[in-house]
């Protein structure tokens, strides 16, 4: 049985145009009227997430059709839709790019789309940009259009003068530097760390009560994917997963993936934690080490807690950031050095440019796992992979997957669903 619930896709022409933002401030809005709402993400993206679970006061998942597949989204919607009044997705890059983009999507889902446009120092060719999301593709339906970073109440007349027939001014948000979300490296900076999120939030939600913000689109018909249950391979298993400011790139998706197979989950951190959970196998997701040098460094009961656990012949699985904290030394961009766990031989530097992204795929004795790559770093180590990954993109740069005993580690941050059967042999003892 299907579960009707409105939904709306939030997206723009191009990065940078205030999505998080807008997508922040609606769901906001819609729960201080009452609301359950539910917010997804476009794409392989960790930062944005952390942001819409404080406007919306849920986990918020990624929905991607390349990463985690058909089945997969629409079971994540059917789920949001039963207990949802909204559901908001915030929309990757612009409209229509990648492949498979936002578009494809809202496409597949019947979900319309909400244009937020950076309106600064344009006029009437506002319309004309307004024009081409509506008309690139038959199969999009536009919301309307929120025009961002508006002047003055005499810019917002002539946005609206070039409108083509037929498509609404659904809001327009003023030029206001506390309207802005700070950025750094690897993009937004986390939640955790903006001492005026909400703040920024209910301010941004406040600028869109003032308007006719309230109608919502027609309900959609979410139906259930059937997928099988997956066998539990993970059962009385237990995996520490390190989880602070330091790293922090989990999807939600990925924990649920352990603990669909039967895992128990005990989080911990590496940079205030003295010991390791007792537990049997270990989770070194990405994130930040980078800008925790000093503490990382000066934690040496947790160090020597992950070599032991090392030494024991006990699984870790350590994406990116977790594998760079493995290394000797970590270098970060200003050139200062710490020493790190030392289980992988080798060193890092943080680079002033990115080095790598991209989704991938890498196939290993186990299965094939579909992920993506972000990051701002080079390594250097004496260990011989044990596979590269594929880059989706024909120009991609592949990624080494190194492996010693039974460490498995790589700059590839996994999304397990896309092959959860196998994702239990990082962890199994």
């Amino acid at each position: 049985m299907s579960a009707p619930c409105p939904a709306l896709m939030v997206a723009a022409p191009a990065s940078g145009h205030g999505k998080t933002t807008v997508t922040a401030a609606l769901a906001h809005y819609h729960r201080g009227q009452g609301r359950v709402v539910r917010v997804f993400k476009t794409g392989p993206d960790f930062l944005d997430p952390m942001i819409l679970e404080r406007a919306s006061g849920h986990p918020v998942y990624q929905l991607d059709l390349w990463m985690g597949g058909e089945d997969h989204c629409r079971e994540l919607l059917y789920q949001a839709a039963t207990e949802a009044d909204l559901i908001i997705v915030e929309g990757v890059m612009g409209l229509f790019d990648g492949t498979p983009s936002s578009a494809d999507l809202a496409a597949l889902f019947g979900i319309p789309v909400l244009a937020v446009i950076d309106a600064s120092a344009m006029a009437q060719t506002f319309g004309a940009i307004v024009y081409g999301l509506a008309n690139y593709r038959s199969d999009i339906k536009l919301f309307g259009v929120l025009a961002n970073r508006v002047a003055s109440p005499n810019h917002a007349d002539m946005l609206g003068e070039g409108l083509p027939t037929g498509i609404r001014c659904f809001a327009t948000l003023p030029r206001d530097a506390e309207l802005s979300l700070p950025h750094r490296h690897l993009g937004l900076v986390q939640a955790r760390e903006i001492a005026d999120l909400d703040q920024r939030i209910a301010h941004a939600a406040s600028k869109l009560s003032e308007q006719a913000c309230a109608a919502l689109p027609e309900p959609i018909a979410f139906a259930p994917a059937s997928a099988a249950m997956p066998q539990r391979k993970l059962a009385g298993i237990r995996i520490a997963v390190a989880r602070d400011a330091a790293f922090s790139f989990l999807y939600h998706a990925n924990l649920d993936a352990l603990c669909a197979l039967g895992a128990e989950l005990e989080f911990f951190s590496p940079l205030t934690d003295a010991l390791l959970p007792e537990a049997d196998s270990l989770y070194l997701p990405g994130g930040y080490p980078e800008l925790h040098l000093q503490t990382l460094q000066a934690n040496a009961a947790m160090r020597d807690a992950i070599r032991s656990h090392h030494a024991a012949n006990k699984p870790i699985f350590a994406e990116c950031g977790g594998m760079l904290y493995l290394l000797e030394t970590l270098t970060d961009a200003q050139g200062v050095r710490a020493g790190m766990v030392g289980v992988l031989q080798g060193h890092a530097v943080m680079q002033k440019k990115l080095a790598n992204l991209g989704m991938h795929s890498v196939s290993l004795p186990e299965g094939e796992f579909r992920g993506h790559t972000f990051h701002h770093s080079a390594m250097q180590t004496s260990c011989e992979p044990v596979a590269m990954t594929i880059p989706m993109r024909t120009r991609g740069k592949p990624e080494a997957v190194y492996r010693k005993g039974r460490l498995h580690a790589s700059y590839l941050h996994y999304y397990l669903p896309s092959n959860l059967a196998a994702a239990a042999h990082f962890f199994t003892p």
